[in-house]
């Protein structure tokens, strides 16, 4: 007995630490984590006739998995939960149609970009249709995976737009001067550090990389070209400047088709693909909780991480975001 209470210590003292953080608000706790359970299927709207997948693309759209807990489990990743999602509907022939629920300022170029491409193969080996509803914020890179939908829908509150690149950097040379530290980086070529912090940045090294930037701002606007046919190139590259818009504006210059609830967008589903009657359905893990149209409820965790403006992106990025309060 004494052999086990000294096992038990150090957890229970850990627990006891964190409690007052706990009832402060300040973490979130994943005691149990590990692989991921298989998914499994909730109704969340209506009771009777086909179905009606509803998937969810919240928060930072990002490659890879998210922060780690104290413990060592990582946050599951976007790009493949959303995968898994995709192939366990492939396989269930009463879903008609797909409603798409973004409520993200967007995230890094290529996982926005691999998101899109995904609802869009999805799509078309389908061939159902897609609804897309834009939630409080559905920004940059956010907009971009909403190009695959047939219907575009913002709730009365929504702010979208932001299309456009951003590569955030500072330089800190003068800073480092007051302290006496000096840059003895080493390189092969004269861009190999290329937009370091640590310097000042060459005229040449930054229209090198905005040539990179400019490549990516140009996919952006031929994704949106190819989402919305009706606006014009010329139309495309006057939006384009960044900015974001209400929903009020996003209608009337034409970035999505109607304005209204997610029960509205379930109706244009349902129209789109020819029924009169649907359930909603959703795919959760067994430890997450599902009930309607608008939960979404993680298992509880800790993680006692530290704050920070961008906490799933980690190193440079070229990024499709939306948060001027990070830069």
């Amino acid at each position: 007995m004494i052999r086990n209470r000294s096992r038990r210590a150090p957890f229970l003292a850990l627990v006891a630490a964190s409690w007052p953080l706990l009832l402060g608000g300040c973490v979130s706790i994943d005691l149990f984590g590990g692989l991921p359970k298989p998914l499994v299927e909730k109704v969340v709207y209506g009771e009777t006739g086909p179905k009606i997948l509803m998937l969810q693309v919240e928060g930072m759209i990002r490659e890879g998995s998210g922060a780690r807990s104290m413990l060592g489990f990582a946050e599951e990743g976007m790009l493949a939960r959303l995968r898994e999602e995709l192939d366990r509907a492939r396989e269930d022939d009463e879903i008609r149609a797909i409603l798409l629920r973004i409520n993200s300022p967007g995230g890094t170029v290529t996982a926005s970009d691999i998101l899109y491409h995904e609802i869009l193969r999805f799509k078309r080996e389908q061939k159902i249709p897609v609804i897309a509803q834009l939630m409080g914020v559905a920004a940059s890179g956010g907009y971009y995976v909403a190009m695959a939908a047939d219907e575009i829908v913002a709730h009365p509150t929504t702010v979208t737009g932001s299309i456009g690149v951003i590569w955030a950097n500072v330089n800190i040379a003068g800073l480092m001067e007051k302290f006496g530290i000096e840059d003895q980086t080493i390189r092969t070529g004269p861009f190999k550090d290329a937009g370091s912090m640590l310097r000042p940045m060459r005229p040449e090294e930054r229209a090198q990389l905005q040539s990179v930037l400019n490549d990516m701002f140009n996919r952006f606007k031929e994704v949106v070209g190819r989402g919305r046919r009706e606006l014009s190139s010329k139309q495309i590259d006057e939006l384009a400047d960044g900015r974001i818009f209400s929903a009020k504006q996003a209608l009337e210059n034409g970035l999505v088709d109607a304005v209204g609830s997610l029960e509205d967008a379930v109706e244009r589903a349902q129209t789109r693909a020819g029924i009169g009657k649907s359930r909603v359905v959703t795919y959760h893990r067994p430890d997450e909780y599902r009930q309607n149209l608008y939960t979404r409820m993680p298992p509880v965790e800790i993680a006692l991480r530290l704050p920070s403006p961008w906490p799933e992106i980690r190193g440079p990025a070229f990024l499709y975001l939306w948060s001027p309060g990070s830069y």
